[in-house]
Formats: structure tokens, C-alpha cells, sequence
């Protein structure tokens, strides 16, 4: 462990989220969740997939660096969970890749279920290839630094939005949203009503009107 790196929860023991809840809001579109949530929970737009097609859902694992500095990240990932969603503070900077494929490739490994950076990566179209899902403000070839300091499992802030360790994390095309904790079946009952409302909604369109050829 780096010697100014603090763990909170060291062997990452923290409450996590109903595993059926989680299955069901990685279900739903964000854009139904942030419905459901009154638009509240979805990070800043700027934070996104960085290959196309990429989702995921899981528990919270936060992180904390100084930005450019990843030591943290490694950290959080030797004591990851299958199914977490390692979630870092990089202060929004976007000149050093917080994570490439390396570390995409153990973190796949480790089970993890993606990551979520208010910070940059890197490797975008190797971490697609193994299909590692990562959302972030940036992409840039400049590598990290490794020296900390950093947080593990403490409550952070990511592209505007605070993340405690065990919220349920959702990221799809259109962005990210977190779900407290204690709030997740609720919201996955209501977004799910959203959904089916959507459904009802489209089913009700009239079908284009077939050219007429003279």
C-alpha cells in the first residue's frame, strides 16, 4: 500500500446494494432512472462511454486522487469486489489517463463491472476490444502519475454529483447516474414505470403512412 493512501474500508466490507436491484435498474435506460430520480443523480454530460456500446451496473467502490495520480485507483482495485463499480474523484482533470488497458485487463480479472472517472483514460479502442466499460470526462495518451496522495471508500464528488461507497452506479450511451443506496428499490420501481409508460406511449404512435407511388 502506498504510505499516503488512506483506505476507509480496507477490506472493502461496506453495505452493497441488493445484487436483484442492481440487475434490474442495469435493465432500464439512465435516461428512465434520471426520470425516476426527479433528474437529480446524473453526472455531468462531459463524463461518458468511451467506446461505443459500453453499459454497466454495480456498486459503488470511490476513490479519491490528486489529479493525474492513480495510486489510489490501484488501491481501490486490490480490494475490489466482483461487481463493483470502481467511481474516482480526479478533479476533473483531463491531461493524465487515470487508467489504460493494463489496468482494465486486472480489473476485468477481479470481476470488476466497469469504472467511472471524473478524470481521463486512456486505451479506449484496446479496453472495447476486452470489453472493459469505462466512462470518463477524457481521453489522452499522457499517462498517470503513482505517488498519491488518495482516499479509498470515502464519499467523493463526480462530475457534480456526491458518491457514497455502495450507491448503485448505471452508465449507458447516454451518461451516468448513481442511486443512493437506501433509495435503489424504489427507484428501480419507478423507473421501471417510466419505462413502461414510455412503451405504452410509442406502441400509440401511428405507423408512418406508406408512400403512395402515381
Amino acid at each position: 500500500m502506498h504510505d499516503n493512501v488512506t483506505v476507509a474500508t480496507p477490506e472493502a466490507d461496506f453495505a452493497r446494494p441488493d445484487p436483484e436491484v442492481v440487475s434490474r435498474l442495469a435493465a432500464l435506460p439512465v435516461a428512465n432512472i434520471g426520470d425516476a430520480m426527479d433528474r437529480l443523480g446524473l453526472l455531468d454530460s462531459r463524463i461518458q462511454a468511451i467506446w461505443p456500446g459500453a453499459r454497466l451496473a454495480g456498486a459503488a467502490l470511490t476513490v479519491w486522487t490528486r489529479a493525474g495520480d492513480n495510486a489510489a485507483l490501484h488501491e481501490a482495485l486490490a480490494i475490489a469486489k466482483p461487481g463493483d463499480v470502481i467511481v474516482v474523484n480526479g478533479q476533473g482533470d483531463e491531461t493524465r489517463a487515470l487508467l489504460g488497458d493494463l489496468i482494465g485487463a486486472k480489473a476485468l480479472a477481479r470481476g470488476v463491472a466497469g469504472f467511472v472517472l471524473d478524470g481521463a483514460a486512456r486505451d479506449a479502442e484496446s479496453l472495447g476490444d476486452i470489453g472493459m466499460p469505462v466512462f470518463a470526462r477524457a481521453c489522452t495518451p499522457a499517462g498517470p502519475y503513482k505517488f498519491g496522495p488518495g482516499r479509498v471508500g470515502v464519499p467523493v464528488a463526480v462530475g457534480g454529483v456526491s458518491v457514497n461507497a455502495g450507491d448503485v452506479v448505471v452508465g449507458d450511451g447516454d451518461g451516468v447516474a448513481v442511486i443512493a443506496r437506501d433509495e435503489a428499490e424504489r427507484v428501480a420501481e419507478a423507473a421501471q414505470a417510466v419505462f413502461d409508460d414510455e412503451a405504452r406511449r410509442r406502441a400509440a404512435i401511428p405507423a408512418p403512412l406508406a408512400s403512395v407511388r402515381g
